[in-house]
């Protein structure tokens, strides 16, 4: 063998050597349950709610009969007044 035949070889060793620790996975062990209780969150309102307020204002916009940025302002000020 030549050198670099030599080299390119002693490479692919280490290579091979390097790598295979990463083929050689433990399975990972089964997820505990979270048991804590989610942090209150006070100030958000949860999606359904939202959706609700979201209607509400949207058809309080309606019967105004607003219509672009008065209509974007109006559902604003709305959910905002309604999320306090």
């Amino acid at each position: 063998m030549t050198f670099k035949q030599t080299a390119l070889a002693a490479a692919a060793v280490a290579f091979l050597v390097g790598t295979s620790a990463s083929f050689a996975q433990t399975t990972p062990a089964p997820a505990t349950p979270d048991t804590t209780a989610p942090a209150a969150t006070p100030m958000k309102a949860t999606p359904t709610k939202k959706a609700a307020l979201s209607k509400e204002c949207s058809a309080e916009a309606d019967k105004q009969s607003l219509h672009g940025k008065a209509r974007k302002k109006f559902r604003s000020e709305c959910m905002h007044k309604a999320a306090m």
